[in-house]
């Protein structure tokens, strides 16, 4: 009877056990939210000899990463006098240093090589590392990842060893050029492809990046660093293969020049008078240039008679279009050793004359001699607002001294150079001596007349 009621119980006991399972099935859920929720911990299954590995190969990748990253910036921070220093000392480190520079493409083709290749073994390590400690669960190791190894990255593989190396770029570049010397050599073809890759890619580039003239004008416009001499520089050579030779040649009205049959006694007092180096000779007129005379050819026989044939030490004239471009025309200079030339319009009628120091005074400035005309004596400043101009002074000269900016006249002036160009523009007629013309708030009475040709303008600005 016992053993009927002991089975009994034990079945009731059952019954009652599963009821009590049945009434909580929450216990099971609370367990698995309660994981859900902790979603990072650490892994109860650490390998010990594993972590130790991973994190010994994770410190020597950083201090890889720190010496590729750190010798980008020495190597390429050497400044000229540290270069010099480097080429002062003997030692070995420093000719290793002067080898690597001699070849920077191939230099910072290996650097970069590097670099990339231990960041990548480094991010694979570090993550290695990191979930052989914790466990994650869902994005989380993404994040971690994502957030810890790239700061740990950046910080040591990247920031400090720049800021140190930059702070010393001689001692961090000659400890550097040993390995750097052996990755160079081995990592030479994947360099080799990454170089010719790249200059490609640069050749392409540029044939599609072309910048204009007018850009590259705005661009020095708008640079504010060096002096008013430098920014003029920098205009001039932006400018120079825009510049025809019309621009800037001296004009047929200013030239001197010896007519062919002249005597010996009036040649020589010619050259004392305007000390000039190269005088063109001509026939019937300056439309009959038949040579150039040097006035050293003339020095050994400085004490000839008058009867002294000169003519025969003429040298051959060199003629050149008046919208030849300046850039074409220094070349044309150079290939054949001559420093003038005479400028001829399409009928071949001479125009002007050009020498090379007109083509140099347009990237360094003005360059004058004891034969040049002072500048004061182009322009005379009689009154407050008041000026007498020679009337051949060029129109950008004229606007410096009167404080007016270089385009003030450029609705105006059309194709003129000088101020007496411009005259003929304002009037579109032969100017005459006692003429007024008025333009932008400038007056200008035309004072003095040389035949034909405007000799002095007087200019009055407006208040």
């Amino acid at each position: 009877m016992s053993s009927i009621l002991t089975a009994a119980d034990t079945v009731l006991l059952a019954r009652d056990s599963m009821a009590i399972t049945t009434a909580q099935p929450g216990v099971e859920g609370v367990a698995k939210g309660a994981s859900e929720v902790v979603a990072i911990a650490l892994n109860s299954n650490i390998d010990l000899g594993n972590v130790v590995l991973y994190a010994i190969m994770a410190l020597v990748l950083v201090v890889c990463s720190a010496m590729a990253s750190g010798s980008e910036v020495a190597f390429f921070s050497l400044t000229h006098s540290d270069i010099d220093e480097l080429e002062s000392s003997n030692s070995v480190s420093s000719r290793r240093v002067l080898d690597l520079l001699s070849n920077p493409d191939r230099l910072l083709a290996t650097i970069l090589v590097t670099n990339n290749m231990v960041n990548i073994c480094l991010v694979i390590m570090a993550t290695l590392l990191v979930n052989e400690i914790f466990t994650f669960d869902g994005i989380w190791e993404f994040v971690f990842n994502t957030i810890v190894i790239t700061f740990v990255l950046l910080l040591f593989g990247e920031i400090l060893p720049k800021v140190v190396s930059q702070a010393n770029p001689i001692k961090t570049s000659q400890m550097l050029s040993a390995p750097l010397k052996f990755l160079r050599w081995a990592l030479y073809p994947l360099a080799f492809i990454l170089i010719r890759t790249s200059s490609r890619v640069s050749r392409f580039a540029t044939k599609n990046a072309e910048i204009s003239i007018e850009e590259l004008a705005d661009a020095v416009d708008l640079t504010e660093t060096g002096s008013v001499e430098q920014q003029k520089m920098l205009s001039g050579i932006v400018s120079f293969g825009q510049t025809e030779v019309v621009e800037i040649m001296h004009s047929r009205v200013d030239i001197t020049g010896l007519e062919f049959d002249t005597d010996y006694d009036e040649v020589r007092k010619v050259i004392v008078e305007t000390g000039y180096s190269r005088i063109p000779v001509y026939g019937d007129d300056l439309d009959d240039v038949r040579g150039i005379l040097y006035v050293k050819d003339l020095l050994p026989y400085i004490a000839e008679a008058t009867t002294f044939e000169w003519q025969k030490l003429l040298r051959k004239p060199y003629f050149v279009p008046e919208h030849m471009m300046i850039d074409d025309l220094l070349k044309e200079f150079q290939k054949n050793k001559i420093h003038i030339a005479i400028v001829v319009d399409e009928y071949g009628a001479t125009q002007g004359l050009i020498s090379l120091e007109d083509i140099l005074e347009e990237v360094v400035g003005e360059i004058t001699d004891e034969s040049d005309e002072d500048e004061d004596k182009l322009y005379e400043k009689i009154g407050e607002r008041s000026y007498i101009f020679d009337a051949k002074i060029h129109i950008g000269e004229f606007l410096r001294v009167i404080g007016f900016d270089e385009d003030s006249f450029q609705d105006v002036e059309g194709h003129a150079e000088t101020l007496a160009g411009l005259m003929m523009e304002l009037k579109r007629d032969l100017p005459r001596r006692g003429d007024e013309l008025e333009a932008h708030g400038v007056k200008f009475f035309i004072a003095t007349m040389d035949g034909r040709r405007v000799d002095k303008i007087k200019v009055d600005i407006n208040g």
